[in-house]
């Protein structure tokens, strides 16, 4: 007896330690599938009444949804990788396949939320197919008009803070400037922009930059003017010259504040692109959000506030991954 309750004892940890480990993988196997099961049977049952097309078009979404599930549960079979990744991520896409049909009973079952300000999840696809070819060329627009904004406002912030961070005159004369024009929010600067600029799109792209410009130039200026003494003394020694010491030792010692720098700025973007697409630009995803709110069509306006989230959250993953290559050293410190 003695002998049999040691091996029980002796064995339990162990079993203890593969169960959690079993019940975790058969999760991320069918837990997102059968998130979007749930959701498909509420759609059909409170969704009787509703427009045929609307229905139809949200069950075809499930359906990708629930294919694309059960291949990633194939997938995790070999590829290791991707099983630890879905182990961790499974139930976040199944909290929010659930999420919409949370959505939707509020909406279209049980009409808790006034209309035509909250449309169903139905609704919201059903305007953004649509209108899928105004919000591609809106999308287009915008990025393009970010794209520009962003990398003027880059180059100007990182001019300015290498040469306010470096040399002492810059520094001296660069500060009061920094002071006062700084703080202004960019969108302030909207009616003079509009006057002083020949067209609404360059006035834009003047106003991203501008956005863009403080935050890059006061972070950059910090990193260099922050850098340890000590590696400036040993590149001195080893007879340094003065564009050595500040594009092979300044710049690269201070790129962790020159990255925060360009996120700031980043958010500071599109904010800004939104405003100045809202009041002077004719196109793009802030023209279309206003030109839908007038209209009252609040099922294009929830899928363009949804196209806003897919394109920043992208371009935010993209300068993080950027991050990541360049600062390996850091790597794993922020996700995102």
């Amino acid at each position: 007896m003695a002998e049999s309750s040691s091996s029980v004892a002796s064995a339990s940890p162990e079993s203890v330690a593969v169960a959690p480990a079993l019940h975790r993988g058969w999760l991320a196997k069918i837990g997102f599938p059968l998130a979007v099961a749930v959701a498909y049977g509420i759609h059909l049952s409170i969704s009787k009444e509703e427009p045929p097309v609307e229905t139809r078009n949200y069950s075809i979404l499930l359906a990708i949804l629930g294919g694309l599930g059960l291949f990633a549960g194939i997938l995790q079979f070999f590829l290791t990788g991707f099983r630890r990744w879905m182990q961790e991520m499974w139930p976040i896409l199944a909290v929010a396949v659930l999420l919409f049909s949370v959505a939707e009973i509020v909406t279209t079952g049980v009409r808790l939320l006034p209309l035509p300000y909250f449309p169903s999840p139905p609704k919201i696809l059903q305007s953004a197919i649509d209108d899928r070819v105004l919000i591609w060329e809106s999308t287009y627009h915008s990025l393009f008009l970010l794209a520009r904004g962003y990398m003027l406002g880059v180059l100007m912030g990182l001019i300015t803070g290498v040469s306010i961070g470096w040399f002492r005159t810059a520094r001296y004369w660069g500060m009061p400037v920094m002071k006062i024009v700084g703080p202004i929010p960019a969108t302030a600067w909207i009616p003079l922009a509009l006057i002083l600029s020949p067209s609404a799109t360059l006035s834009a792209i003047c106003l991203i930059a501008i956005a863009v410009w403080f935050p890059v130039t006061m972070l950059t200026a910090s990193g260099i003017a922050n850098t340890r003494s000590s590696y400036l003394d040993v590149a001195k020694t080893l007879g340094a010259k003065p564009s050595y010491l500040i594009f092979r030792v300044a710049i690269p010692a201070a790129m962790p504040n020159i990255f925060l720098g360009l996120f700031m700025g980043l958010g500071a973007a599109f904010l800004t692109l939104v405003v100045a697409e809202t009041v002077g630009v004719k196109s793009g995803l802030g023209w279309y959000l206003g030109w839908a709110r007038e209209w009252a069509e609040y099922g294009k306006v929830f899928a363009a506030l949804g196209i806003m989230a897919i394109f920043f959250s992208t371009i935010m993953t993209g300068l993080f991954a950027l991050r990541d290559r360049v600062l390996v050293w850091q790597k794993g410190t922020i996700k995102w």
